[in-house]
């Protein structure tokens, strides 16, 4: 999961999506200062042991 976390006009606001993909390109089109992060969940299955 992707979050932008945008600060505009004295608010904060959080915008989540599923790919790097279609958050970077939202990312391109808002305005204010803004942050991109990753949320990794440990418990996923990717990061259980065989």
């Amino acid at each position: 999961m992707w979050i932008i976390t945008r600060y505009l006009d004295s608010n904060i606001s959080q915008f989540e999506f599923e790919t790097e993909e279609e958050a970077r390109e939202a990312l391109k089109n808002m305005k204010g200062c803004k942050i991109l992060s990753e949320v990794v969940y440990f418990n996923d299955p990717c990061f259980q042991a065989a």
